[in-house]
């Protein structure tokens, strides 16, 4: 049996977590990918496969994936399986990003660039 794949996403900020949200509802017609931004005001179990939340490490399950859009490599990266981090071309966010390839890169991680 296939165990379903959870990711989370550690967005920069709360209007980009709101961003996300509404994003992912209206991804495509007929698609949805089942997810909910989460706060400390979150209580019940987490069962959607995609949570989103700013400045706060889910509490409710292990997750496979994390999507970092923060400027920081966020104190809990280490409980996941992989760790995406994506990297445009505004010039301070590359910045960002260079310091955290360096904060992986020096901690031993095996590192995978992709060119999009």
């Amino acid at each position: 049996m296939q165990r379903s794949k959870h990711t989370f996403i550690n967005a920069e900020s709360a209007p980009q977590s709101k961003q996300l949200d509404e994003l992912l509802w209206t991804f495509s017609q007929g698609s949805f990918v089942p997810h909910r931004i989460v706060s400390t005001d979150t209580k019940e179990p987490l069962a959607e496969p995609v949570l989103i939340a700013c400045d706060l490490e889910p509490q409710a399950q292990r997750y496979d994936l994390m999507i970092n859009l923060a400027s920081q490599v966020p104190e809990f990266f280490g409980r996941y399986e992989r760790v995406a981090e994506l990297v445009d071309a505004d010039q301070s966010r590359r910045e960002h990003g260079r310091e955290r390839y360096r904060f992986y890169r020096d901690r031993g991680y095996k590192l995978n660039t992709h060119q999009l």
